[in-house]
């Protein structure tokens, strides 16, 4: 057994989509891509339908890199995500096949954060933690005061503000982000400090640091 940070991934209404190809293409390409940059313990591999799941060795790193999956994918379809702290086991190597506490209550988790779209005052709730009994690890109370805040603010970006949070979050100047946007670095200030981007990339940066 081995103690892990799970998550599973659905993406939201994708069903509905008119044009599917492109919701699996960008689906594919953000996999790939955290895959590629944040090296989970289990790598995120799309399994049922529209869900994924993976492992990473902190709840921090986790939730980091699931947010990124959120917003790579945010042009296309949302997404939601359950995270868990606990034990793990590998039934079967080819085709893969993991059973255990901690894929368990990732499981309850994306089911509370779907339950919690129902209810006004979490209905921007996209993101639940939710720990393995007896398995440790962080709060599950403070973690999630700071999940739903975060997806709170995350709700409210239009395209372009997502569009600078992800150049913040990768380290780019404001004129390089300026110029994608075809915008002034003085608008890009301004959508910064009006919609709360510094504090979505602030509270990301102290997730991170979540064990």
């Amino acid at each position: 057994m081995t103690v892990v940070a799970t998550v599973i991934g659905d993406l939201v209404g994708s069903r509905h989509k008119p044009d599917r190809a492109r919701v699996h293409e960008a689906f594919s390409d953000a996999i790939e891509r955290i895959n590629r940059e944040w090296q989970p313990v289990t790598p995120l591999r799309i399994t049922v339908g529209d869900e994924f799941q993976g492992a990473f060795e902190t709840v921090g790193a986790a939730v980091r890199a699931a947010f990124r999956v959120r917003i790579a994918l945010a042009p296309v379809v949302d997404v939601r995500h359950g995270i868990s702290w606990g034990e793990t086991r590998v039934l079967r190597d080819n085709p893969r096949v993991e059973d255990g506490p901690g894929w368990w209550s990732a499981r309850a988790a994306i089911e509370a954060a779907e339950a919690a779209e129902n209810k006004a005052a979490t209905r921007s709730v996209r993101t639940w933690y939710q720990p393995a009994e007896e398995a440790g690890g962080p709060d599950p109370a403070a973690v999630n005061a700071a999940l739903i805040a975060r997806d709170e603010l995350f709700a409210r970006l239009d395209r372009s503000s997502v569009s600078v949070l992800s150049g913040m979050l990768s380290a780019m100047s404001q004129k390089a982000m300026a110029d994608e946007l075809d915008i002034t670095p003085s608008a890009v200030s301004q959508r910064v400090r009006r919609d709360g981007i510094a504090v979505i990339v602030r509270a990301d940066e102290l997730l991170g640091e979540v064990r």
